[in-house]
């Protein structure tokens, strides 16, 4: 018997490759299929879609009915016996509407051997006596043998070839391994073939042959005896195929390479070959014999590559047609011109000449015709709608170019049709080499004409693709629709233009920009005659620009989606040079208009100034916006420089036209925003190379007074960070920059100076501070925080006046407005950031005043932190706080914790680690209880309109995020996560991504703790049902939306069960000593269930994850607990512990256990000894995963004895979690024994030492101080199974 290696288990769920499913080879499902006829050939019809419902028989036994089609719906062939008429061969006269009737696809028979006969009988010349049967009466499809793999995966990939049949000589091995150019390969066997052309068909039959990966042999006996058919049947026969590969689908460098040259070396040999062999009635005969009877069989790999050659057979063979089509027309005209010569001056013998060289050119393209004609019907028909997308998107990809080669014979409806079908493939792959196909033919201008009617049928098909799935295909879609337009401008309606016009706002950067050049095509073509004449008011003439960026104001705002302005900018900026033109965006804002032209309206110069301003940042940055992925990596060094010139000429620019634009909207804060971030964009040094110092004051001035003068948060936010970018002191401005900041924040400082001694001595004089004050305190205490958030404020000392009224929030009587506070509180947050950020470089720069700065940073952390706690949590008191200060609060402390984190303990400088500042369990508490009230909460419907909404529930996804960032990043241990976890389903549509993400990194943060989380969280909703409602309905919603739950945890653990085998043990453990304790430790009716016992309904959700050899480890963990006896009556009580212990049994031979009158009674030795040997015996006969266990006792003397005691509530707590999260759990040796039986002697961290071991034990029910330990070996004779002594090796984490 051979035995497995590596320890692996079979895996049973590998599919059986497609050629060992069926008998026969199914057609490809790609939309439902319904019976046509009522035929012994089980005849099937396709329904592409609407337009076309195509017939085709089965493989590889063809029925010869021909096709029709039905002229009103570019149908697939009628199925009307009456309409069935012989293949009539098409004429030059071709008119549409009669081709949809009589197409020129009739269908040969599979079996058919192609001779010069049959192509004679095909256009009716005279017909000669064949040299052997063209149809094979006897051919029986044969199904290829299963051998000893069944055509299933192995392993490893492995090449079904093996060298020692591979004839060095042949021309598989050396094509294979590139042994000389293919032109030379292919004169070596044209010389053969000179020689003995049976011997050097033999060769290239054989290379057919291997190509496909089979190792049979055609000895010269089979050729000269049998047909094809026979051959390609002992050929089945000999398939050994045990891994599913063949050399068209293996990968690697080699044999991508071996795909190129297999197709190549077939073209070439037909290009070799096309003046005199190809026309011999020998080679081309048995070629596309052997390759139309391969591409018939039920062996993928033969049907493959068969496939594959006759498609580039049938280009060669276009290529040739050309040649001959050339050759032919040369001919004719030399033949017109000898005849229009006169009498006397023509030359007899050169006409006749002609007239012979005329005729066998005409000769040979029948002759090629024919083949292709033939070839088509055989191969292309059946394989278009093959089972094997592969072969489905070689057949598309090669019509394609024969309809651009030689469009005069496929460029036709009866052509275009299979197509226009494909276009519904359920493969995108296919889908997208249809696209590539008709690309082409669009981009003609000779073909449309020939396009007419296929556009008509297909168009709304095209235009739908426009939104696949697959990226790809939608990006060619798109480009198909721009050709169409440009050539068929009036066959899209404005309904399919606008479908395409909203793919500009796609997340996906290829689609949009592909619907830019649409747009491009349709919207924003350039007319500079439209601008001719037109002038400003001031006489200024209009750039040409002009009217499309007028027309791309309006498109932006008719498509409402104003907040995605980069998206449309991004879709444009590559392809059409309007978006960087600056000169005429800032003319159609600052120059009045002119008598000819209208004016914009506000909504339109402010949708200009944001598009432009969009516009400078990607010139300037040459980054895509955020979330139009794929992002870019590295840009080029030609990106680069193009970046920088772009960079370079909006700086020359707007160091003019900025002071003005400020000025001029100088009292339109929407406008102002966007247009103060321009600066941003800068290439600063140009300030000085181009002696801009005058412009640069100007604007610096421009700032000052607007800070000054208005109050909205975005404008005074793009200021601060505006001045912060260009007071960087590597630039040559930095003086007059600092300088101006300086003054400007001087100002700021000063005005909330005056504002709040103003406000504190109307409060302290008793009276009550007006509006005006009010509003003045507040907008100046906004301007210091929000630049505090850009700039060091430090230096002016205003910590303490701040910090002040944050304390004197406490007191309602003398409280600033909640607002104040709100800006006081964030300005205190970033002066100590500014305060730890002058620290560092202190501490870099080795100045003494680190230790001072050092004690007084702390002082303020710590000071701070404890007002932000109260504010937080109420402190018990009885004042209530109000939320916008508990929120702004809360997201202080959030961040603080992460700003001084436990890494600064890792700081080269001693004084940095004085500054780390932990959570203990109270801020833990008051954090979880923030987040509970303020997150978890229900919102009510009809209180906020939507956009508030959107807001509101941005708002809380920011409180989670901060509060689960503190789990992830490990300044709060993974248990503080439980009352997050338990809304995970509640909750999804919310938080669920959120929710789920934290679950992943607590797992990555260690296993067993995150499993022990769920499984807590669980413990509390479960324990608030009883706390409601006093005892557990299982059939309640509440209980069920816990299942729920847990089956949510349980899917998040994957697929890998020995990954996650020790956090899924201690979670039952943990989940079992919940259920069957009681909740004081005491048992109130030793004979009833436990008060928990439904939990165990629950639990049973995670049996799934257990491997099988652990599901009996924790049996005995179960059994051990609670014995498994029950009431004679099988009360409903007892029904979970019933559900639990059979999701553990199953699979298993273990059976129910007899019930008894107590629930708690130890089982009889003698019960246990009959128990044991039953187990046992089980053991041995579970010959998948066990393997035979042999028993081997150990010491008894390390045997922990067995404590029937009730589990105190505070040892059953703390023993749930590890007493670390930082590093994930550790493999424990093999030999550790599995022992989860006492709890009351053993300290925490060893319990779960001991279950994270996981030793195989048996099903037997005995105490353990009966038994030693067992060890774990591996045989050989049981490699890769379950073995006393060892884990498998796949098992090991």
């Amino acid at each position: 018997m051979m035995h497995r290696r590596g320890g692996k288990r079979i895996r049973m769920d590998d599919p059986v490759p497609p050629e060992y499913e069926a008998p026969m080879t199914p057609m490809t499902p790609m939309t439902p299929m319904t019976p046509l006829h009522e035929t012994a050939s089980n005849e099937l019809q396709e329904s592409y879609s609407s337009y076309a419902s195509y017939q085709a028989p089965q493989t590889p036994i063809h029925n010869p009915t021909p096709e029709h089609y039905s002229p009103d719906s570019y149908s697939s062939p009628g199925t009307s016996h009456q309409q069935q008429q012989q293949y009539v061969e098409q004429t030059t006269s071709f008119e549409p509407a009669a081709q949809f009737e009589q197409p020129m696809t009739p269908l040969a028979p599979a079996n058919m051997r192609i001779t010069r006969n049959t192509r004679a009988r095909l256009r009716g010349s005279t017909v000669q006596q064949p040299k052997y049967k063209e149809i094979d009466t006897d051919f029986i499809p044969t199904v290829a043998p299963r051998g000893r793999g069944g055509g299933g995966r192995g392993r490893g990939r492995r090449v079904p070839h093996s060298n020692n049949l591979e004839d060095e000589a042949s021309l598989y091995y050396i094509i294979k391994n590139n042994r000389s150019s293919l032109t030379t390969i292919v004169d070596d066997w044209i010389e053969k073939y000179k020689i003995d052309r049976g011997n050097a068909l033999l060769m290239l039959m054989q290379f057919f042959i291997n190509a496909s990966g089979c190792k049979g042999r055609i000895t010269s006996e089979m050729q000269t005896t049998m047909e094809h058919v026979a051959i390609i049947r002992k050929m089945t026969e000999e398939f050994d195929e045990e891994s599913g590969e063949y050399p068209l689908i293996l990968p690697g460098q080699q044999w991508k390479k071996f795909r190129s040259n297999f197709c190549e070396f077939v073209q070439i040999l037909v290009r070799q070959c096309q003046y005199s062999i190809i026309y011999d009635q020998f080679l081309m005969d048995n070629v596309i014999s052997l390759l139309t009877g391969l591409s018939d069989s039920q062996v993928r790999a033969f049907r493959h590559t068969a496939t594959l050659a006759a498609m580039k057979l049938m280009t060669a063979l276009v290529d040739v047609a050309l040649t001959v089509s050339i050759n032919l027309d040369n001919t004719q005209r030399q033949y017109e011109a000898e005849r229009q010569k006169a009498r006397e001056k023509r030359a007899a013998d050169r006409l006749e000449s002609l007239m012979a060289k005329r005729k066998e050119l005409e000769e040979n393209m029948d002759e090629i015709k024919n083949m292709l004609t033939y070839m088509f019907k055989s191969v292309f028909v059946h394989r278009y709608r093959d089972t094997l997308p592969e072969i489905r998107a070689h057949c598309m990809a090669e019509i394609g170019v024969w309809m651009k080669k030689f469009h005069q014979n496929f460029l036709d409806d009866s052509y275009l049709k299979y197509i226009g079908w494909t276009l519904h493939d359920k493969v995108g792959e296919v889908r997208l080499k249809c696209l590539q196909a008709l690309q082409p033919l669009y981009a003609s201008e000779e073909l449309k004409l020939k396009l007419e009617l296929f556009t008509s049928k297909f168009k709304d098909r095209i235009v739908a693709m426009t939104l696949d799935k697959e990226y790809d295909v939608a990006v060619q879609a798109v480009k198909l629709v721009i050709s169409i337009l440009k050539h068929h401008r009036e066959i899209l309606t404005d309904k399919d233009c606008e479908h395409v016009y909203e793919l500009v706002y796609s997340s996906h950067r290829a689609v949009a920009q592909a619907a830019g050049e649409f747009l491009n095509e349709r919207l924003f073509v350039p007319d500079e005659e439209a601008v001719a004449g037109v002038k400003t008011k001031r006489g200024k003439k209009r750039l040409p620009n002009t009217p499309l960026i007028r027309d791309l104001v309006l498109f932006f705002i008719e498509s409402e989606l104003h907040e995605h302005g980069a998206y449309l900018v991004d879709s444009l900026i590559e392809t059409n040079q309007m978006m960087k033109d600056w000169e005429c965006m800032t003319d159609l804002l600052l120059e009045e208009a002119g008598p000819e032209e209208e004016a914009l309206d506000n909504q339109k110069e402010t949708s200009l100034i944001e598009l432009m301003v969009c516009c400078i940042k990607q010139a300037a940055t040459g980054e895509a916006p955020v979330g139009r992925g794929p992002t870019r990596k590295n840009m080029s060094a030609k990106e680069l420089k193009q970046v920088q010139d772009d960079k370079q000429r909006l700086t020359e620019h707007f160091i003019q036209t900025l002071p003005l634009l400020l000025d001029k909207y100088r009292a339109d804060p929407e406008k102002l925003a966007n247009l103060l971030a321009i600066p941003q964009y800068f290439d600063l040094d140009i300030y000085t190379k181009s002696r801009q110092e005058q412009n640069l004051e100007s604007l610096l001035k421009k700032i000052h007074t607007i800070v000054e003068k208005i109050n909205d948060t975005e404008v005074l936010d793009t200021a601060a960070k505006t001045l912060e970018h260009m007071c960087i002191e590597r630039h040559a401005i930095y003086t007059s920059c600092d300088l101006a900041r300086s003054t400007l924040i001087d100002m700021i400082v000063n005005k909330y100076k005056e504002a709040i001694d103003e406000y504190r001595s109307l409060i302290e004089g008793g009276d009550v501070p007006n509006e005006d004050e009010i509003f003045e305190t507040i907008q100046s205490l906004k301007k210091v925080a929000i630049f505090y958030s850009c700039h060091n404020m430090n230096p002016w000392g205003i910590w303490d006046s701040l910090y002040k009224d944050i304390e004197g929030a406490r007191d309602p009587a003398r409280c600033l407005p909640h607002e104040a506070v709100k800006y006081c509180i964030s300005a205190c947050f970033f002066a100590i950031l500014w305060g730890q950020n002058h620290l560092l470089e202190a501490v870099d720069s080795g100045s003494k005043r680190g230790e001072d700065e050092c004690c007084e940073l702390k002082k303020r952390l710590h000071i701070l932190m404890d007002q932000m706690c109260y504010l937080v949590g109420g402190d018990g008191n009885a004042v209530v706080v109000p939320p916008i200060l508990r929120e702004e609060a809360y997201n202080s402390i959030c961040d603080l914790l992460v700003m001084f984190c436990n890494q600064l303990s890792t700081h080269h400088n001693p004084l940095m680690h004085h500054l780390v500042y932990e959570t203990d369990q109270n801020m833990q508490n008051m954090l979880n209880k923030f987040i509970q009230e303020y997150v978890f909460c229900e919102e009510e419907d009809d209180e906020h309109d939507e956009h508030s909404k959107i807001e509101e529930l941005h708002k809380r996804r920011n409180f989670l995020a901060g509060y689960c960032k503190l789990i992830v990043y490990n300044m709060m241990p993974t248990k503080a996560a439980a009352d997050v976890f338990k809304h995970y389903v509640k909750y999804y549509n919310d938080y669920g991504d959120i929710i789920k993400t934290t679950l992943g990194k607590a797992r990555d943060i260690n296993k067993t703790n995150c499993a022990l989380t769920m499984q807590h969280s669980l413990n509390i909703l479960y324990n608030e049902i009883v706390a409601e409602k006093g005892k557990v309905s299982r059939n309640s919603e509440e209980f069920t939306a816990i299942k729920e739950l847990a089956k949510r945890f349980a899917l998040s653990f994957g697929l890998d069960a020995v990954k996650n085998r020790d956090a899924i043990a201690a979670l039952h453990r943990a989940g079992v000593l919940f259920a069957i304790t009681p909740p004081d430790g005491v048992e109130l009716d030793p004979t009833g269930p436990p008060p928990n016992l439904a939990f165990l309904e629950i639990l049973s959700e995670f049996t799934n994850k257990l491997l099988k050899q652990d599901k009996r480890v924790v049996l005995n963990f179960l059994d051990k607990r609670l014995q498994a006896g029950m009431p004679s009556s099988r009360g409903e009580d007892w029904q979970p512990l019933l559900l639990y212990r059979n999701s553990l049994l199953h699979g298993e031979t273990d059976q129910v256990p007899v019930t008894s009158k107590r629930a708690y009674t130890r089982r009889k030795k003698d019960l246990l000894a009959e128990e044991e040997e039953a187990d046992e015996a089980d053991d041995n006969s579970d010959h998948e995963f066990m393997g035979k266990f042999k028993k081997k006792r150990g010491p008894r003397k390390n045997q922990l004895s067995v404590n029937k005691t009730s589990m105190p509530k505070s040892i059953r707590s703390s023993t749930l979690y590890d007493s670390s999260n930082e590093s994930p759990a550790q493999p424990m040796s093999p030999s550790c024994g599995l022992n989860i039986d006492d709890v009351s002697n053993i300290p925490s961290h060893e319990i779960d030492g001991r279950l994270k071991s996981l030793q195989i034990q048996s099903k037997s029910r005995r105490s353990v101080d009966i038994s030693g330990p067992r060890e774990l070996r591996r045989t050989a004779r049981n490699s890769g199974r379950y073995i006393e002594g060892q884990y498998m090796e796949s098992d090991s984490e």
